[in-house]
């Protein structure tokens, strides 16, 4: 199968969003991860829904998971006020950047190869300049089942 009839409609969001809004999106339909697009509507990047609680975690719980037992509910509460004010860009991993997109005729394993290269849940599916649609990793692990 080809990732042109693997692909399906996506939501996607801008690199200039407002990074809660992006969370809002990702939280409201459980999303893996977005699609970011560039000012001209093509694929830029992939925001993870991971990325995004550990950008919201602080760096000293981060390093030691144990302080989260610590914390009330109140400094608890506080911590998703680390994405205001931050854009879409401010949040994306950089490995995660500029991530090319599958093309039409792309195979299975050659849409998974990209998905393992980048680590990323989600790849972009252009014909040309044209953005067809999204293949998630459910979406491919549910073709690679099928066969």
């Amino acid at each position: 199968m080809h990732a042109a009839q693997m692909a399906e409609e996506y939501p996607v969001i801008d690199l200039d969003s407002d990074a809660i809004d992006a969370a809002k999106l990702l939280a409201e339909h459980r999303l893996p991860g977005i699609l970011v697009i560039d000012a001209n509507g093509k694929p830029h990047s992939v925001l993870p829904a991971s990325q995004v609680v550990l950008f919201i975690v602080p760096k000293y719980v981060q390093d030691d998971p144990s302080l989260a037992g610590v914390l009330t509910e109140g400094m608890c509460g506080q911590v998703v006020k680390r994405l205001r004010g931050k854009r879409v860009r401010d949040v994306i991993p950089e490995r995660l950047t500029k991530i090319p997109a599958a093309k039409a005729d792309d195979n299975f394993v050659e849409v998974a190869a990209l998905m393992a290269k980048y680590k990323s849940p989600l790849v972009a599916v252009q014909d040309g300049d044209r953005l067809l649609g999204v293949i998630t990793s459910s979406r491919l692990l549910e073709v690679a089942l099928a066969n």
